[in-house]
């Protein structure tokens, strides 16, 4: 099966640094949780695995939602968009997909032209990491 999962990240299109963009979506409720990067290798895993699997940037390695925090993503639907350039994972979310702590990642609104947090945190980082964020 892996060489089939090969096949189908051969497909899609990565920018100039091997990457693309990953939104992940909660797969019952619609709602938007995050977004990340993956490389060929993160998606290779995240769809031999059914655990997600994107590519961390400022560690310049492979990274598993939840590896650290325990807040796991584990794949329900993976698809990707008319250009092959842009993927969504639709997952099932354990816990909150923020590193701040809040349920998603997008709890910055503009109300009024004004910027306002829509969202607190459900659990600190201190407990989810060990050390402030």
């Amino acid at each position: 099966m892996t060489n089939a999962f090969a096949a189908i990240a051969d497909r899609l299109k990565f920018n100039e640094q091997g990457l693309i963009p990953a939104i992940a979506q909660q797969h019952d409720s619609g709602e938007v949780l995050m977004m990340a990067w993956m490389n060929r290798d993160a998606v290779i895993e995240t769809l031999s695995t059914g655990r997600v699997c994107y590519f961390s940037r400022s560690r310049g390695k492979l990274w598993r939602k939840g590896e650290s925090s325990g807040q796991e993503q584990h794949l329900v639907d993976f698809r990707y968009d008319c250009d092959q350039d842009t993927v969504l994972v639709q997952v099932e979310q354990k816990g909150v997909a923020c590193h701040t702590g809040r349920r998603n990642c997008f709890y910055f609104a503009v109300r009024d032209g004004f910027e306002t947090i829509i969202a607190e945190p459900e659990i600190s980082a201190e407990d989810l990491y060990g050390k402030q964020k």
